[in-house]
C-alpha cells in the first residue's frame, strides 16, 4: 500500500486545514485507518483513526477540534483540523493497519508538514 498525503502547509492559530491521504488500493477492506504525527524531539503519536466499520478514536488533545473521515469508493481517508493551536504543529503521517489472528501489517504515508503559528 502507497499513500499521497496532501494538505499540509502553515496556518494561524484558530485556523483550519484539511489533511488527505489517497491509497494506491482499496481501502474498503483495510481493517483501520489512522492519522499519526511526530513533533521535533517527540514521539510519534496517534491523532486519529477510523476502522473499517466506521467507529472513531481519538488523542483526548483533538476531541472535538479534528475529524477523521473515509471515503472508501475514493480509497482516501481525510483529517479535518478546526481550532488549530501552535502544540499541533508536527509532520502529520497516514497509516493503514491490516491485522489478524497471530498477524499484523501496516504501511505509513511520506508525511506532511502542519505549521501553525501563534
Amino acid at each position: 500500500v502507497q499513500f499521497d498525503e496532501s494538505g499540509g502547509g502553515l496556518v494561524q492559530a484558530w485556523g483550519s486545514l484539511s489533511l488527505s491521504c489517497a491509497a494506491s488500493v482499496s481501502i474498503f477492506s483495510i481493517n483501520a485507518l489512522g492519522w499519526y504525527r511526530q513533533a521535533p524531539g517527540k514521539q510519534r503519536e496517534l491523532v486519529a483513526a477510523i476502522t473499517s466499520g466506521g467507529s472513531t478514536n481519538y488523542a483526548d488533545s483533538v476531541k472535538g477540534r479534528f475529524t477523521i473521515s473515509r471515503d472508501n469508493a475514493k480509497n482516501t481517508v481525510y483529517l479535518q483540523m478546526n481550532s488549530l493551536k501552535p502544540e499541533d504543529t508536527a509532520v502529520y503521517y497516514c497509516n493503514a493497519a491490516q491485522y489478524g489472528s497471530g498477524w499484523y501489517r501496516d504501511y505509513w504515508g511520506q508525511g506532511t508538514q502542519v505549521t501553525v503559528s501563534s
